[in-house]
């Protein structure tokens, strides 16, 4: 029997407002468990401070990617994302993350999986947990990756080079189906929810449902406990129809609650991912959430400000600014999504269990 590893080379990035370790498949184990035990010693789970290990005591800080050259047609690498519990032993790939997307393309060109052009190097991406094709434009002056700039993301301070993404056929890419019930609107547990799949599950209802305003801090709704048994027990109760099953364990479907937009958006909204409140939104729940908003009957639609035009944008508000999406409708339907993420390269190097 083999010694469990202990060490493997890794390179810690931010992408968008998440951060964590980046690594190459065949530098890790190839027996699932073996690996899940591995990167939980990485990030220090289970422990709420994550004190000896890589993770920052926080479900943003506390991810991994899995990167391979695929063998796919028309597609560059292949990217499997990770979510390690803080304070569980469990390692999760039941969802995407399109924050952590962002650093995908940097870290491919970085470690030679693809050949950088002179000026900016477009990096195809297959996202394993759902099945679904992204497209990231990363800038490389002089064939190599550039990480400074002017662009700017709500929820991370300073500016950096822009890496727009853009996402599509997504729809339904967890759940089979954009809407798992073939309603747009549904009554759970008396709430009327809308529940939605536009690459990442979410759950989305009217916070005034749920008693509160919808503009609270994230640390209000935190310490809000019956809020936070109410939404749990909705989302065990919509992951079955949305055909995830038992979701107890899961970290899908995401809660969305919305109301009106506070600062010229065309939504605000409060997230739960799922027991804890996001400081933002992630950048597939904000496709999900636009594309409720343009869902006629949706439980999202009569709040919402929508622009005119086939291609909108839409700032999606949450707790530390706004996350825009852009949506190009054909025939009433959105056919893709596109949205500005920045990545920053952070360490490179060995990374210990």
């Amino acid at each position: 029997m083999s010694s469990p590893l202990r060490s493997a080379r890794c390179m810690w990035m931010r992408g968008g407002t998440s951060k964590g370790g980046y690594f190459l498949r065949d530098e890790l184990p190839t027996d699932t468990d073996a690996r899940d035990a591995f990167l939980l010693g990485v990030m220090g789970s289970p422990d709420e401070r994550q004190i000896d290990g890589m993770g920052g005591a926080d479900p943003l800080t506390s991810k991994v990617a899995v990167v391979s050259k695929s063998e796919r047609d028309d597609v560059d690498v292949d990217y499997l994302f990770l979510q390690v519990s803080v304070d569980n032993a469990v390692v999760s790939d039941a969802q995407n993350c399109g924050n952590i997307l962002a650093g995908i393309g940097p870290f491919a060109i970085e470690r030679g999986l693809v050949e950088a052009k002179a000026d900016e190097t477009l990096v195809s991406i297959y996202m394993e947990n759902t099945g679904q094709i992204a497209v990231a434009n990363v800038q490389t002056p002089n064939s190599e990756v550039n990480y400074k700039g002017d662009a700017t993301i709500d929820g991370v301070p300073g500016a950096s080079a822009p890496v727009p993404l853009e996402f599509k056929d997504t729809a339904g890419s967890s759940c089979g189906s954009l809407l798992p019930t073939g309603n747009a609107l549904d009554e759970i547990n008396g709430i009327a929810v809308t529940m939605i799949d536009n690459g990442m599950p979410c759950v989305v209802l009217a916070a005034s449902d749920m008693g509160i305003s919808g503009i609270e801090t994230r640390e209000e709704l935190e310490a809000n406990q019956p809020l936070r048994e109410r939404l749990e027990a909705l989302r065990l109760a919509c992951g079955p129809l949305m055909n995830l099953g038992d979701v107890s364990e899961k970290t899908v479907p995401k809660v969305t609650m919305v109301s009106a937009a506070q600062n010229g958006g065309s939504i605000s909204t409060r997230t739960f991912i799922p027991h804890r409140c996001h400081a933002s939104i992630g950048v597939l729940g904000a496709v999900s959430v636009a594309t409720a908003c343009l869902i006629e009957g949706s439980s999202a639609y009569d709040l919402a400000t929508i622009p005119d035009g086939d291609v909108k944008t839409m700032p999606i508000e949450h707790p530390i600014g706004e996350t825009t999406i852009v949506a190009t409708v054909v025939n009433g339907n959105v056919e893709s999504a596109a949205i500005l993420r920045t990545a920053n390269k952070l360490m490179d190097g060995d990374v210990f269990a």
